[in-house]
């Protein structure tokens, strides 16, 4: 039995990707695999395979119904017969269990030594990190698992492409690129968090520019600058990562717990 698609599943979780995993349950007569074989399925790739043919067509088909439509596992019985065009005869039971990380995205634009910090300390946390800087040489040699590392020479056009609800954090080597990066994402208006590293004063300055650039001051209630947790005042990288990190948990926890109140009420 192939292990591929182990690994596939375990590549798929750590990028946030949602899968399936089918599994032959059980075999009646003949089938073309036995029990216990398995395929992983995703809205653009299939990976190992259940024997083939019609049957495995009609499984993946069935896996990206579930995708899509947020479906829990279930059990589905073939016959291996006229009805899909096999010649096996026997049946086929298979399981499928939806795979759904409950990943979150962060977006880090900075590849500085505080970026390198961060990155250290949030790949150790159920998120899926998408690192962007215009100098491929920033980065490090090796990045945890989790991580994208994206080189790109405009990063605030990389903001379009993000997920709504994303958590961003602004900390590029030039306040140019900081300011471009921090307005686009206050304008569009869609995400998670946008923590731009730096002092009160900073913050002063951006938010000027931000409105002459024409954001309103409701778009920029939305930027956190300082970012890190209350109660921790050192500058060092490591020190400014860990109150990063923890202010993002925190500020989730209490977004998943309002979301929940919210789901509650409207029952």
């Amino acid at each position: 039995m192939s292990a591929g698609w182990l690994g596939a599943l375990a590549d798929f979780e750590a990028r946030g990707i949602p899968a399936v995993l089918v599994t032959v349950a059980a075999t009646d007569g003949s089938a073309p695999r036995e029990a216990g074989t398995k395929m992983v399925v995703t809205a653009t790739e299939a990976i190992a395979t259940i024997g083939g043919g019609t049957l495995e067509f009609r499984a993946i088909e069935i896996a990206r119904q579930m995708l899509a439509g947020r479906q829990g596992p279930a059990l589905r019985k073939f016959p291996l017969g006229p009805a899909l065009g096999q010649c096996c005869g026997g049946h086929v039971t298979l399981l499928f269990e939806p795979q759904r990380p409950d990943l979150f995205t962060v977006a880090l634009f900075g590849a500085g030594h505080v970026g390198r910090a961060v990155v250290q300390v949030l790949s150790a946390l159920p998120c899926r990190i998408r690192w962007f800087d215009p100098r491929p040489d920033a980065f490090p040699d090796h990045v945890p698992p989790g991580v994208e590392v994206e080189v790109t020479a405009a990063p605030e056009r990389e903001i379009s492409g993000l997920p709504d609800d994303a958590w961003l954090l602004v900390m590029t080597h030039s306040h140019a690129v900081d300011l471009g990066i921090t307005a686009k994402a206050l304008q569009e208006d869609r995400f998670a968090y946008v923590g731009l590293i730096g002092s009160a004063t900073k913050r002063a300055r951006f938010e000027k520019r931000c409105r002459e650039l024409g954001l309103s001051d409701a778009q920029l209630t939305k930027l956190v600058c300082p970012i890190g947790v209350d109660g921790i005042s050192g500058k060092h990288p490591g020190e400014i990562a860990i109150a990063t990190a923890a202010q993002i948990l925190r500020l989730r926890e209490a977004r998943r717990q309002h979301l929940r109140l919210v789901d509650e009420s409207a029952a």
